[in-house]
């Protein structure tokens, strides 16, 4: 394998895999592994509604992006976790939204690792408030000495 990394946690570790028989890009590993006694948290679909339950950025991708990073990461410090935790995103976005707009928001917040989650990206015909522009979920594992 060309791209083989680990990262050893206290009883356990992530894997990223990165085969030769598959394309590669830097800002996603095709394949994360995990084994050992971890802590693994499943954030559902997040969107770009504050706390209050009120829309931001209504028609401003960017703006939504950045709220629904704030909602994960509010959801990932509600289990003891950071987006550094994160292993895989999925990412849901409307059919004529700028997925480089959307990707920019993205590496400012997310920023780059040396170990990137693996990602899937869809774009929809929509979502479940016709004002969403993007809904994110999340898997993050936490390293157990964090547990």
């Amino acid at each position: 394998m060309e791209d083989d990394k680990m990262e050893h946690l206290s009883h356990g570790q992530i894997q990223y895999i990165n085969p030769d028989t598959l394309s590669t890009n830097p800002a996603f590993t095709n394949v994360i592994a995990i084994s050992g006694n971890v802590k693994t948290i499943y954030i559902g679909g997040q969107d770009a509604i504050d706390a209050s339950g009120k829309i931001v950025g209504k028609g401003d991708l960017k703006k939504q992006v950045s709220q629904v990073f704030t909602n994960l990461q509010e959801a990932l410090k509600a289990a003891g976790a950071g987006l550094e935790h994160i292993i895989k995103w999925n990412v849901y976005l409307v059919q004529g939204q700028s997925l480089e707009q959307g990707f920019e928001v993205f590496q400012q917040v997310g920023g780059r690792r040396h170990n990137p989650p693996a990602i899937s990206m869809m774009f929809v015909s929509g979502l479940a408030n016709p004002d969403f522009l993007i809904e994110m979920d999340a898997i993050a594992v936490l390293p157990q000495d964090h547990v």
